[in-house]
């Protein structure tokens, strides 16, 4: 892991940005009392269940299936918090997804998926490490025995904001490890043109 430069700068990769305090307490709490009343699903990627649920608002991964509902109203005052940090209208922000994360489930290495441009994340009741490395083509990775390393890590502290443009977002791939408490993650991301 590569080391900070200051104590103040935490070590991300270029076109990340990150926003401690986000949100409010009040506002966290908020958000945690409707998220608990949503209805997760499980999430497959590449045939692999994983241990996140989740629950996809406005646009889903999968172009075959049902269309999701439209981003509800209490996610709306945080997705247009979020789209005048990234610099764009509220509607730029076409896809809500709430992830749950329960006690042990991480999120495996993973760049988003092509179609989303910025990608806008709020943490809520628990801390995380997010760590990223650079993507590698999976030709690319067959052909190359050295093993890959994580090049940044920052903690998502609770209530905080990141977003996720340019290298961050098309040069790096990120996860984050298993958390011992529970988490949910809200993450808004735009659609490329």
């Amino acid at each position: 892991m590569a080391s900070t430069d200051s104590l103040f700068e935490a070590d991300v990769p270029v076109g990340f940005r990150y926003r401690p305090d986000f949100i409010s307490v009040d506002e966290e709490r908020a958000l945690a009392d409707e998220i608990a009343r949503l209805e997760f699903s499980t999430f497959e990627m590449r045939g692999v269940v994983a241990r996140r649920r989740v629950r996809f608002f406005g646009r889903t991964y999968d172009a075959s299936g049902a269309a999701p509902p439209p981003i509800p109203g209490f996610l709306l005052p945080l997705r247009d918090r979020a789209a005048a940090w990234a610099g764009v209208d509220g509607p730029a922000f076409a896809m809500a997804l709430v992830n749950e994360y329960r006690p042990g489930a991480p999120i495996g290495w993973h760049r988003d998926a092509p179609q989303y441009g910025i990608v806008c994340g709020v943490s809520l009741l628990s801390a995380c490490r997010m760590r990223f490395r650079p993507y590698v083509l999976r030709t690319e990775q067959a052909s190359n025995k050295q093993p890959r390393r994580t090049t940044h890590e920052i903690c998502l502290e609770p209530r905080s904001g990141y977003l996720m443009t340019g290298a961050a977002r098309n040069a790096f791939e990120h996860h984050i490890p298993a958390s011992p408490a529970l988490r949910y993650s809200i993450t808004f991301r735009t659609i490329r043109k």
